[in-house]
């Protein structure tokens, strides 16, 4: 069974980077042909992608958060990072790790809330 957790903080404050971390148990992040992705979804609004890390390392980002995102995995840990910097109201989400195994994610995490506030 493929389980994926998100961690971090609930609250960040305007200007600071935002860290998430996705836990993967019962896959491990570096097994073919997976893509490791975080999305997320603004209230209101639609799931919007941000970026992935493949299986082998690289990284992939959204062009609307290319220039603050950061995608990273520790392999020892199972684990890979977002991290998000100068965040505004616009980032407060929900926040999901998924995995993607082609042109569909099948499974997630149960997803965390980040709300940017001073």
């Amino acid at each position: 069974q493929v389980q994926l957790q998100e961690s971090g903080p609930g609250l960040v404050k305007p200007s600071q980077t935002l860290s998430l971390t996705c836990t993967v148990s019962g896959c491990s992040i570096t097994a073919n042909y997976y893509y490791w992705r975080w999305v997320r979804q603004p209230p209101g609004k639609g799931l919007e992608w941000m970026g992935d890390i493949s299986s082998r390392g690289s990284t992939h980002y959204s062009p609307s958060v290319k220039s603050r995102t950061s995608i990273s995995r520790d392999t020892s840990k199972n684990q890979y990072t977002l991290q998000l910097s100068s965040v505004t109201t616009e980032d407060t989400a929900v926040y999901y790790c998924a995995r993607e195994p082609g042109n569909f994610f099948d499974y997630w995490g149960q997803g965390t809330q980040v709300t940017v506030s001073s």
